[in-house]
């Protein structure tokens, strides 16, 4: 290979997106993506889960909250993975655009978190005879919505946006811990839920219709979750970046 073809190469720009005006382009674009998306494949998830999949032989009708209970507690999890990811960038790389994205991400995970509760709930009540027992699944599910609420309260409480940052990540890295708590609560404690049906090494323990159903329901909150985190994130943008004068104004020289 000559030198020349070498040095006439276009640099791949890998933190182009960091700039908050083209992220903003970007995310302008992939918004409508993303919600229809989301769309296509929460009809069709609902269409297998209520006219396709089987009545289930021991839990009868009731199973079906499963198309909705699943597939949100596996994005409670994975979101707060990824908010606790880009807030260890923003704190570590003083990234401003990574912190308001784990700003972003957590009303959306708390969402779900709550979804995944109260559905929970609907399942166990003619399953277990309760709405709710301290299990060590549900606790630890608790647990995550606290701490999302307590994350987004923090950042509430505290009027400079960096510091608040900082402290909110903080909080998401100690929070970490939790989500393999969760994961594994019902191997590691005796527990009244039920274990995985699908997971890693353990196959599929569901019709083949089911596990469409779960797929498609997970895409449909996937693509939704993408679809508002972006356009809350824009809104957060604009926000930081009109409020940016005024608090350099506000501070001592």
């Amino acid at each position: 290979m000559s030198t020349s073809s070498a040095t006439n190469r276009t640099p791949i720009h890998w933190f182009r997106y960091a700039s908050p005006k083209t992220f903003d382009a970007l995310a302008r674009r992939l918004i409508p993506l993303f919600s229809c998306a989301a769309l296509a494949f929460l009809a069709a998830g609902l269409y297998i889960a209520f006219a396709v999949a089987p009545t289930d032989a021991v839990q009868g009708e009731v199973y079906r909250i499963m198309f909705i209970h699943v597939p949100a507690a596996w994005m409670s999890m994975l979101i707060y993975v990824v908010m606790a990811g880009y807030a260890a960038l923003g704190l570590v790389l003083n990234a401003r655009l990574a912190a308001m994205m784990a700003r972003a991400l957590a009303p959306t995970g708390a969402l779900f978190t709550f979804v995944a509760l109260a559905s929970g709930a609907l399942w166990g009540r003619p399953t277990w005879g309760a709405w709710w027992v301290w299990d060590a699944r549900l606790t630890s599910e608790l647990i995550l919505l606290f701490l999302y609420l307590g994350f987004l309260a923090l950042h509430a409480a505290i009027d400079d946006p960096p510091r608040a940052d900082r402290a909110c990540a903080v909080l998401a890295l100690a929070g970490v811990v939790n989500i393999p708590v969760i994961y594994f609560s019902v191997q590691w404690w005796y527990t009244l839920h039920q274990g995985a049906s699908l997971g890693f090494g353990s196959g599929v323990a569901m019709a083949p219709s089911m596990l469409c159903g779960i797929v498609a329901m997970t895409l449909a909150l996937w693509s939704y979750g993408i679809a508002i985190v972006l356009a809350r994130m824009r809104i957060i943008v604009r926000v930081r970046e009109d409020a940016a004068p005024s608090h350099a104004e506000g501070r001592p020289r």
